[in-house]
This record gives structure tokens, C-alpha cells and sequence, in this order.
């Protein structure tokens, strides 16, 4: 690094804001600077233990965002000549979430001609900037030098008894579910499983599935595709409300620790009521542990399937956790249904074989639950930063939703003031979705608003802008 560029590397962390981990301080800090042109490719940056000295933090913490940037292409590392700035950089450009400051309350610039997309504040989508790449770079790498040959052919139709073992003592661990290695299919995600599921219903005669109201469409659209009368039941502060249940009804698909999108927890006496018409009407709970890993205020309820593992077929995946690319699910299954729907997925299989043994080998190394307490924290500090800023701007509003997963429910008072402030935050930059759109039978209004992509010094900008939005930009804040 040259010394007329800076005197110090470590003075570049005082350009950035003071919250939040050192290391993505510093990781953050360095891809500023060779985005800005501080920092030119070939410059070699300091030895880690020096680095660290000089900055008074563990190796660790440069250890960390070294490999951070090495996988996202800023830096390289090479023997005998340490690491240094990649000579093929990314390209300057204008991080997501950037605000002009110039603007009172930090409110996103507005562009008269094409409102560009400043932040995107939509629900479905976690930070994939914090996708662990070198712990799981690590893992792929430990997966194809543990591959044997055979394993290069087509993998087993239920998922590689490695993955499936190493799930089952995860689930056994983290969700209470008393889960047998053959219990498990390995899919390709939520949607890959609720396919499978809804074959099997359907060919059974099955006619009719519940589902919540509002909630998340995607489920009960790929059901009602595959031959099931889908019906919706309301959510009220409890959960999905058992006693409204259709008398035809012979599957519930239900999202017990974090419903989407009201945020209400499934109640302990509307799981027991649950539980008690499913043995009561041999129907079967398809559980979605929706946002399951998520949970800020305490420890999470354990699964549905964990209380019957006769009555509960439970879904998952690390779309959530890790990244929707991945392509990576599992399903447990009660004994019951686990034959017909692993018969199901021969004409409709799983992921890779490597992809399976890179995520076995992530989970029992200890990647994913240290990559999950990490996120924790990083989701909850913005989830925080936001309600306090909603709480401190606009006092008057009503924020939905007990301390968990990824989005917060503001309510509104009719349809035309959803749709008045959806569209004024879009044409300011932030786009966030209307209720309606969660919504079979409209009852409620609101906006739903996806915090886990949204940095928080900009919370109190987006809390203000929001402000603004719903009196239409007449109020002065």
C-alpha cells in the first residue's frame, strides 16, 4: 500500500459508522477504499497479526474480513507474497442502501425522471451480503476431497444418508423433533417438498387444505397447482384459528413459530387444539418453520412435529438462513405418508450430491450454528434500530409482530391508504409491499416492511420516510 494514499490502513474504519461487529466494520472499510480508489490493485495489505495489533482486536477479526474479500474477489492471497488488492477489483459503484446525506432525516434522493431503487425493503429475501463465503468455500472444498467415485453418479432418491443423519440430530437438537434418519428427504427447498406433499394428498384423496389468512402465497398456489381444494382460515393474535376449520378439511399447512406475514407466534392452547383435530380426523399438519432460527426475545417453541410425529409433516430449508441460490430443503415426514412421497420424488429429485455433502459437512463442523448466532444478533440489531425508529417518528402507528424473523406489519386504516403509501415510497426509492398482496379475503391493511437488508444508520431515514409516506408528503417531520 502505498503511503501517500493514507498513512494508516486502520484509519479507514473511523470513515464508517460505529455499530455493529469490527470485523464487517473492517471488511466494509477495505471494500470502500478500493471501490474509492484508496486502495490499488497490487497494493499489499498488512500481515494479519500486525493488522490487528495496530487496531487492538483479535487476529480473528482480520483473519475474517481478509476471507471475506478474497472470496468476493477485492483481495488475493498467495504464498510468499501475503494478500494483497486483486488486480481485477470490483468496479466503483454505489453501494445498496446509500441515502444522500445532504436530505433532511437521511430520505433517499428522488430521481424526477426514473425513481431508482434505493432500498428494497420487500419480505423473501435475507442479507445475502453476510452468505458465510469462506466457511462455506471451506465446506464444498473438505466435500470434494471426501467424494468417492460412486458418488459422482446420480445421488439417492431420499438425500445422502450423510445430510439426513447429521439433519436429524440437528432437528433433534434445535427443534425438539424425535427425527429417524429415514424419516428425512433431502429437497430442493419449501416449495420442492409442499410439491411432493400435495402429489401424494391429492392422489389420496385429500380434497381440501387449510391454509392461513393472510400468509405467504407461494404454498398454497403450488397445492391448488397439484390438485388440492386450497381454503383459508383466518389468523388473529393467536395463530390460525383451529375452531374455524372447515368440516371437509384434511391437511392444514401452518407456520406455527413466526406466521407470515402478521408476525403472531402460534399459541400453546391453539397448538394443543391443533394437534387434537389432526388425531381426531386422522388429518395431517404440514408445519413451514418459517423463520424458525430467527427469534430475538427468547428461545423459540419447539416444532409442531416435535409434540406428534405421527401427525405432522414439517418443511425447511436455508433460503432464510443461508441463501435462496443454494437450492437446499429437507422434509420429515411421518411414517404414514414418508414412503409415498419418497416414491413421488424418483421423477422428482433433490439437490447435488456435493451440494448435500457440503452442507452436511457445514452443519457438523459447527459452521452453521456459529453462521445462525451471528445472524441473530446482526437481524436483531435492525430489527431494533427500525421499531425504535418507527416508535420515535411516528408514535401513533401500530407495529405487528412478536420479536422475530426477517419483517415487521405496520397496520394502516383503509385499502386506499396502503396502496397511497406503497406507491409514494416507491417513487422515493423504497419499496416495500402492501398487506393485500397476503391477503385471500381482505380484512386488515398495512404495510409489510422487510428489515434484514436494511443497514441500521438508515432506520431512522426509512422510519421518517414512511411517516411521510402515509400522510401523503403533506406533514412536515
Amino acid at each position: 500500500m502505498r503511503r501517500n494514499q493514507t498513512t494508516s490502513i486502520s484509519e479507514l474504519l473511523l470513515q464508517l459508522p460505529t455499530d455493529g461487529p469490527v470485523h464487517r466494520r473492517l471488511s466494509d472499510a477495505i471494500r470502500a477504499a478500493v471501490q474509492r480508489g484508496q486502495l490499488q490493485p497490487g497494493d499489499p495489505m498488512p500481515p494479519s497479526r500486525r493488522f490487528a495489533d495496530d487496531l487492538g482486536v483479535s487476529r480473528w477479526v482480520v483473519t475474517e474480513a481478509y476471507e471475506q474479500l478474497v472470496a468476493e474477489g477485492y483481495l488475493v492471497t498467495r504464498p510468499g507474497s501475503g494478500t494483497r488488492v486483486a488486480t481485477r477489483a470490483a468496479a466503483p459503484s454505489r453501494p445498496t442502501g446509500e441515502v444522500s446525506p445532504s436530505l433532511p432525516h437521511a430520505l433517499p434522493r428522488r430521481d424526477p425522471t426514473t425513481p431508482a431503487v434505493i432500498l428494497d425493503l420487500r419480505p423473501g429475501r435475507p442479507d445475502l451480503s453476510e452468505f458465510p463465503r469462506p466457511a462455506w468455500v471451506k465446506a464444498y472444498r473438505e466435500a470434494v476431497r471426501r467424494l468417492v467415485t460412486d458418488q459422482l453418479g446420480f445421488p439417492p432418491v431420499q438425500g445422502l444418508l450423510e445430510l439426513r443423519t447429521v439433519l436429524a440430530a440437528y432437528l433433534r437438537r434445535i427443534r425438539g423433533i424425535d427425527a429417524a434418519p429415514e424419516q428425512i428427504l433431502i429437497t430442493r427447498g419449501t416449495t420442492h417438498g409442499m410439491r411432493l406433499l400435495s402429489r401424494v394428498l391429492a392422489a389420496r384423496g385429500a380434497g381440501r387444505l387449510a391454509v392461513e389468512d393472510p400468509g405467504w402465497p407461494q404454498l398454497p398456489e403450488v397445492a391448488a397447482d397439484h390438485g388440492l381444494q386450497v381454503t383459508s382460515v383466518q389468523v388473529d393474535a393467536h395463530g390460525l384459528d383451529v375452531a374455524a376449520l372447515p368440516a371437509d378439511t384434511t391437511a392444514v399447512l401452518v407456520t406455527p413459530a413466526h406466521q407470515f406475514p402478521t408476525g403472531v407466534g402460534l399459541s400453546t392452547a391453539r397448538r394443543t387444539e391443533l394437534l387434537q383435530w389432526a388425531a381426531a380426523r386422522g388429518g395431517l399438519v404440514i408445519e413451514d418453520d418459517y423463520d424458525a432460527e430467527f427469534r430475538y426475545d427468547h428461545r423459540p417453541f419447539g416444532a409442531l412435529a416435535g409434540l406428534d410425529s405421527a401427525r405432522v409433516a414439517y418443511l425447511s430449508s436455508v433460503s432464510k438462513t443461508l441463501a435462496p441460490a443454494l437450492r437446499l430443503g429437507w422434509t420429515f415426514l411421518p411414517d404414514s405418508i414418508g414412503a409415498a412421497v419418497a416414491a413421488e420424488a424418483v421423477r422428482d429429485p433433490g439437490p447435488s450430491t456435493l451440494d448435500q455433502i457440503a452442507l452436511a459437512q457445514f452443519i457438523s463442523s459447527g459452521g452453521y450454528d456459529r453462521h445462525l448466532r451471528r445472524m441473530r444478533r446482526h437481524y436483531r440489531e435492525r430489527r431494533d434500530a427500525l421499531a425504535s425508529a418507527l416508535q420515535e417518528a411516528a408514535p401513533e402507528l401500530t407495529v405487528r409482530g412478536v420479536a422475530a424473523g426477517l419483517h415487521l406489519l405496520i397496520d394502516l386504516t383503509s385499502s386506499r391508504q396502503e396502496a397511497t403509501t406503497v406507491q409514494w415510497l416507491a417513487q422515493h426509492g423504497i419499496l416495500v409491499m402492501p398487506l393485500q398482496r397476503y391477503q385471500r379475503r381482505v380484512t386488515s391493511h398495512g404495510i409489510v416492511v422487510n428489515y434484514a437488508q436494511l443497514p441500521t444508520h438508515l432506520a431512522s431515514g426509512v422510519a421518517q420516510a414512511i411517516k411521510l409516506a402515509i400522510t401523503g408528503g403533506r406533514q412536515r417531520i
